[in-house]
């Protein structure tokens, strides 16, 4: 096998420090003015009916015409993309990294679920960080990293699994998932995001559902004994500090740039347990949470457990000092912090407003210089029908997301400030057909202070006749959307395997030199193992032994191409054998893989990595294990028998 040099696997460090923007024109979708007409005349309370039937009215937009020259997203061979784009990968339970503008997908990190290929949930590590008896799946909504005053550092990726309320970190050297905690006293874990400053620090994250308090079968048909928690995680030591007990069902959070408050969209302020009840208030809230009050609450004992969990719990429902309850329209969504620092927004949803809220308003709100909660708002622009999520490029614009319309809207917030004070200016910049119905959207770096209006990305819920069909089951549609210039330009499809929902875009600068390429020796992801072998008196690197203790057996061998350092063991049928291969090479990208036929188990073994897996031998016979890697041009041959005597 030929190595490649460092020259040729590291971009072009000129590249590296230049942000190269988008260059040719794209097309833009034309407005179907039947759409814009059948949606003008829909009715605000049906709208959760309207977008049912309305997808089934959408036509497809109008194709470009040929190319002229290169697309925008297009990266040449040998070259690489300019940004990480770190996905959600929904009910598949993983995270997903794509390269942007190409839109390639790069890897897929297991998270909560079961992965053969690399053999999570199979090894003995993964399952350290998935813990005892885990749930076989997750589905995650809201990647963000980690940050330092307001920038993206390198460090970590947080996710939430909605599925099994659980919340897990991805360490971005080796992009492996390495903590995976359970929140207590709560159901769904939905909305999730980091505090910025001084650093994260803080994860924030909602519970969605609410429940009886201790949820232990009491209180099964008494809504009004139904509570929600807002939790706060170390973000270093993934141990929870506390949470806050607040009124009605909690949907998404953001922080500001201070690090003095979060926030969170709140609805069913009527404590219903049915859709219907959930809406019949027209307003519904905001909560914002003054993280140092809470802490010093929590310090001062202030706070209350619930059942077996010794979490500080405080209380943070209206009347409390240590909240604000802005009222917003009904049933609110997303909520987004701008990246200048001074602004957040709250998205309607069943509204066709955006509510701006100021943090320097907020600031006085809790010093007692204002009387009611919604003098905090400074601008509540009409966008859309359906808004569900703003993001922002860095240069006053945010970028809304309409669900029922199917739009992008571009508009300035300064001048959405004007108009509520009652200036005649239009806000309104563009707004910009997809396909279709768009939840999430995220501009490049535009969740920190880097926002630098180059990208944005729409992730759409719907694709019918955007792609090849593949059956019932149709694909999601993530768009590439160049923003560079004063107007959105459609630049690409890229058909995804659902259900994405949200993703966070960053430069490349931010983790290129920071990703390792070879795992380093003595790496804590394997550091449990690497102990039990050096009781063992094996050394990995060099060692192929087989140590017996009584009925369990445990098999150290070398992996290097193309062979492993045992060609064969024995053992007896219902021994309990541990498996533990460290891979020697020291090649980049020389991965070998480890399977043992007819007994379910695959793991992957990266350069320098170690990896084990522990099974009980219950088949007598001859087993071959064998690498699924291609590793060498004898890769067929990197095989070994496993012997079980009955």
């Amino acid at each position: 096998m030929t190595e490649r040099t460092n020259d040729q696997n590291t971009c072009d460090q000129e590249l590296m420090e230049k942000s190269a923007g988008p260059s040719a024109d794209a097309v833009t979708v034309a407005e179907k003015p039947s759409r814009r007409k059948f949606l003008g005349a829909s009715a605000l309370a049906g709208i959760a009916g309207a977008s049912t039937a309305l997808v089934g009215e959408l036509a497809a937009p109008p194709r470009a015409e040929a190319a002229t020259s290169m697309p925008e997203d297009y990266v040449a061979p040998g070259k690489l993309d300019e940004y990480y784009g770190i996905w959600s990968g929904g009910q598949s339970g993983q995270v997903r990294i794509l390269g942007i503008p190409s839109m390639r997908e790069l890897i897929r990190i297991p998270v909560f679920n079961v992965d053969f290929g690399i053999g999570w949930g199979i090894t003995n590590e993964s399952k350290r960080v998935l813990g005892k008896d885990f749930p076989l799946g997750g589905d995650t909504h809201h990647p963000h990293f980690s940050q330092t005053d307001g920038h993206y550092d390198g460090r970590y990726i947080f996710i939430n699994d909605k599925a099994n309320s659980r919340v897990a970190r991805i360490r971005c050297d080796v992009m492996r998932t390495d903590k995976i905690i359970t929140i207590p006293n709560t159901q769904a874990i939905h909305g999730l995001r980091v505090q910025r400053v001084p650093r994260t620090g803080y994860v924030f994250c909602c519970n969605e559902f609410r429940v009886p308090h201790p949820n232990d079968g009491r209180d099964l048909n008494d809504p009004k004994k139904y509570f929600t928690l807002y939790t706060a995680i170390d973000g270093d030591t993934m141990n929870i500090a506390w949470q806050v007990h607040v009124d009605g069902n909690l949907d998404n959070t953001d922080a500001d740039y201070e690090g003095k408050y979060s926030a969170a969209t709140c609805y069913n302020s009527e404590g219903a347990i049915n859709a219907a009840g959930m809406m019949r208030n027209e307003r519904d809230w905001v909560v914002v949470f003054n993280i140092k009050r809470i802490e010093q609450a929590v310090k001062r004992g202030h706070y209350k457990t619930i059942g077996d969990s010794k979490v500080p719990v405080v209380d943070g429902r209206h009347g409390s000092d240590l909240t604000l309850y802005v009222p917003v329209p009904k049933s609110p969504h997303g909520i987004n912090a701008s990246p200048d620092g001074k602004y957040v927004t709250a998205n309607g949803k069943l509204s066709p407003t955006v509510t701006v809220m100021s943090w320097a308003k907020i600031d006085d709100w809790f010093a007692g210089k204002l009387k009611k909660p919604r003098d905090v708002v400074v601008a509540e622009p009409q966008l859309g029908i359906g808004p569900l999520h703003t993001t922002y490029d860095g240069r006053g614009n945010a970028y809304t997301t309409l669900f029922i319309d199917s739009q992008i809207v571009k508009w300035n917030i300064d001048d959405a400030i004007k108009h509520y004070q009652g200036q005649k200016v239009n806000y309104i910049r563009q707004k910009l057909d997809v396909a279709y119905q768009p939840g999430h959207n995220n501009s490049s770096m535009g969740e920190s202070r880097d926002a630098d209006g180059k990208w944005l990305v729409s992730l759409n819920k719907f694709s019918k006749d955007r792609f090849l069909p593949v059956g019932p089951l149709h694909p999601d549609n993530d768009q590439l959307i160049d923003i560079s210039g004063e107007k959105m330009k459609l630049v690409a499809d890229a058909s995804v395997w659902c259900e994405p929902h949200d993703c966070t875009i960053v430069h490349r600068r931010v983790l290129f030199n920071k990703v390792k390429r070879i795992w380093k020796r003595g790496d804590p992801f394997f550091a449990e193992t690497a102990a039990m072998a050096k009781k063992d008196g094996v050394t990995l690197e060099k060692d192929n032994k087989v140590i017996r203790d009584g009925n369990k057996v445990r098999v150290y061998m070398t992996s290097t191409a193309p062979t492993f350092g045992l060609e064969e063991f024995t053992v007896k049928k219902d021994n309990e054998v541990t498996v533990t291969v460290t891979n020697i090479d020291t090649i980049e990208d020389l991965s070998h893989g480890f399977c043992m036929a007819n007994y379910g188990i695959n793991f992957e073994i990266s350069p320098q990595e170690t990896a084990s897996v522990t099974f009980v031998a219950d088949k007598p016979g001859v087993h071959w294990f064998y690498c699924t890697f291609f590793c060498h041009a004898l890769h067929l041959e990197m095989r070994s028998r496993m012997l079980v005597e009955a």
